[in-house]
């Protein structure tokens, strides 16, 4: 019987979840600079709330991990601090300084994404919770170059306006060594449940497009302004 080998797993696992290209009507918006400024300002917003909450489940599923899925999800949390700080300069672009944040109320369909991850945080085998993880990061990674493609192009922002994006959509190689080291070590000891990996990767998939439906409300109850904000962006 020939041995299953992590990195096709994985790249069955990325493969299979992949979302619906309609599932995420937003993105398209902002990569033809149709989105209105309300709507990258929200998505900001939304995002200094997501990448906190991530960053302690990370945090959490590697105090909780054998040693090889401890450095996946220490990397993660690694990753989430970087973007935390590169999130700054994206939020002022759009016009979102201190003021507005302490006040901004989040949306429940945005925050249901991180809200399972935590979930997955305390109650994930955690070589399950890397291969859903890692599923969905390849659908966000998607997302994010094409938003970092439409806000030079059509918006005027500059590359520290973009860097946030820019992490994501990254090739991120070493991450995909300890995700393959990690999912094999669980392979090897007979401890990755792969059912419970595709349902985890799936519902996280479902909470992606919640979040990207939840911030195309935005752009039906304003106007679509998206290139106005050109002005106030230009940044290097």
């Amino acid at each position: 019987m020939t041995a299953v080998r992590a990195e096709d797993l994985l790249g069955n696992a990325v493969r299979a979840l992949a979302p619906d290209p309609a599932a995420n009507p937003l993105v398209p918006l902002i990569e033809r600079g149709e989105a209105p400024a309300e709507t990258l300002a929200a998505l900001a917003l939304e995002q200094r709330w997501v990448i906190p909450a991530d960053r302690t489940a990370f945090q959490h599923l590697a105090a909780r991990a054998d040693p090889a899925s401890a450095a996946f999800f220490a990397a993660l949390a690694a990753g989430e601090e970087l973007a935390q700080g590169r999130l700054s300069a994206f939020a002022q672009a759009c016009g979102v300084h201190g003021e507005r944040s302490g006040t901004y109320v989040p949306r429940p369909g945005c925050q249901a994404y991180p809200a399972y991850v935590a979930w997955l945080s305390l109650n994930a085998s955690p070589p399950d919770a890397v291969v859903a993880l890692t599923a969905n990061f390849s659908a966000w990674g998607g997302y994010c170059a094409r938003i970092a493609t439409g806000l030079r192009t059509h918006y005027g922002f500059g590359d520290d306006s973009c860097a946030f994006f820019d992490l994501f959509a990254e090739p991120a190689p070493e991450l995909d060594a300890l995700a393959t080291a990690a999912v094999q070590g669980a392979l090897d000891a007979g401890a990755l449940d792969m059912d419970l990996a595709r349902t985890y990767g799936s519902l996280l998939q479902t909470y992606e497009a919640m979040f990207w439906d939840a911030l195309r409300c935005t752009v039906e109850g304003t106007s679509r302004s998206g290139p106005a904000i050109r002005a106030g962006a230009q940044n290097t």
